[in-house]
């Protein structure tokens, strides 16, 4: 009876994660997706707790009781700290795989068959390596650590090594198991490459970095369920593994970059050179009461939301812009980029927390064939994803970047503190148009005072 109440409740959270992954590839149905793949969640802990083979709850209630205190900060910090709480939650997830297989390798070597230590094998490498370098993306993303890539002279060729001497410490597991004495160094040089892999990184590769490490989770949890013969782990970390790195690729095209550029290109470190250039050329600014009168006499607004946007926590404020230009006729749109913000969906979820309806959101396609018919762009914090250098410069770090075309807009406003380079570290040509106005302040409080200056002359 035990057991067939478990298989009913594996099988039960294997489907609930299928659809909750197919729910959340959509903006309509995200959130029944996350409902869904919470409640597979606990049909899939509660038939593991169901096991006749667990002979003490103890330090499964400590266990609980410990990820319970860790879980619930992490649950509340902001939104705008969504990256960070994603790479913490892929080294938490990680660190778990590489524990489990560590415990599996000491109590079952020499016994263990020749597929199985290479399923374990893959399991902590992935495990260990995804645990430091998820800390060192949060590290970076936090600000804790530098977060300007990091290089040196035959950099590549160090982490290719440490990787190289790791799988080949693997292999020998595989083809001599009693060798107990290669897997503590293969854990370390795992351990050592997870930190070397995030450092070359700037922060313009974060987001496909973040989506690239949620792949090497799911893979590792998908290796421990070979190892422990559990057929529902295989199905989630398959399903997470694939969609993290489905994601990547995802990411990459909408970046016009290659994973080896992500990994070995240092994108995203600042020119020192556009500093001054950037103080040389002059742009045209207006103020909050300026602006107000151009959006007032629009016919339709896109919005293109950016990280300054989330720094700022303007979401609500934006919300307050689009109702009080729909009550004057406005038509208002907001412009997504895939990989605006620090990892993907980041706009979508911030704008959705400030319940900006879903049917406003436009991809960056649908976005890009109405800007030239949109009578004002306002780009709230956003850089790189609207420099028309991308598209227009084939010798820019970003050339081919596919970008929202907000310079076809008949007039563009750009929110911005000032005048600094986003994180590709380049002028943004945008800045320069003769269309373009710039807005200089704090993205919440001159979207703020736009509402305002709009209230009042309503």
């Amino acid at each position: 009876m035990t057991g067939a109440l478990i298989s009913a409740a594996y099988l039960s959270a294997a489907v609930a994660f299928i659809l909750a992954l197919k729910w959340l590839s959509s903006v309509p149905t995200a959130r029944r997706g996350v409902v869904v793949g919470a409640i597979g969640m606990a049909l899939a802990i509660g038939g593991t707790l169901l096991s006749p083979e667990i002979v003490s709850y103890r330090w499964i209630a400590v266990a609980f009781v410990l990820g319970t205190v860790i879980g619930v900060p992490m649950a509340m910090m902001p939104m705008t700290a969504v990256p960070q709480r994603t790479a913490l939650s892929h080294a938490f997830g990680a660190l778990a795989a590489a524990l489990v297989g560590t415990a599996e390798f000491y109590l079952r070597t020499p016994a263990l068959d020749r597929f199985t230590m290479g399923a374990l094998v893959l399991e902590v490498l992935l495990g260990f390596l995804t645990f430091t370098a998820s800390l060192m993306a949060f590290g970076k993303l936090q600000e804790l650590v530098a977060t300007r890539p990091i290089t040196y002279p035959g950099q590549n060729w160090v982490n290719l090594g440490i990787l190289g001497g790791a799988v080949a410490l693997g292999v020998l597991l595989v083809l001599n198991p009693g060798r107990i004495e290669f897997f503590p160094l293969m854990a370390v040089l795992a351990l050592v490459f997870g930190v070397l892999l995030i450092i070359p990184i700037g922060g313009a590769d974060m987001p496909t970095v973040i989506s690239l490490l949620n792949s090497y989770a799911g893979l590792s949890a998908a290796a421990m369920g070979f190892v422990l013969d559990n057929k529902l782990l295989i199905i989630a970390g398959s399903l997470d593994g694939s969609s993290g790195f489905i994601l990547s690729i995802i990411m990459c095209r909408a970046m016009n970059r290659s994973f080896a550029n992500v990994l070995f290109g240092a994108f995203g470190q600042v020119q020192v050179a556009a500093g001054p250039e950037t103080a040389q050329r002059p742009v045209r600014s207006a103020t909050a009461e300026e602006a107000a009168q151009i959006l007032e006499a629009a016919g339709s607004v896109m919005v293109v939301p950016g990280y300054g946007m989330a720094v700022a926590q303007a979401q609500y404020k934006v919300r307050e812009l689009l109702d009080v230009l729909g009550k004057r006729g406005v038509k208002v749109s907001f412009a997504i980029h895939p990989v605006a913000g620090r990892m993907p969906g980041h706009m979508n979820v911030l704008l959705a927390e400030a319940d900006v309806p879903y049917d406003r959101l436009l991809e960056m396609e649908d976005a890009n064939s109405e800007l030239p018919q949109t009578d004002v762009a306002l780009v709230i914090g956003a850089n790189d994803v609207t420099n028309p250098a991308a598209r227009d410069d084939k010798n820019s770090p970003v050339a081919g970047m596919p970008i929202i075309d907000v310079d076809k807009a008949r007039t563009v406003m750009v929110i911005k503190r000032s005048m600094s380079p986003g994180f590709a570290g380049i002028d943004n040509e945008l800045y320069y148009m003769d269309k373009t106005l710039m807005l200089f302040g704090d993205a919440k409080g001159f979207v703020g005072a736009l509402v305002k200056e709009l209230a009042h002359a309503a």
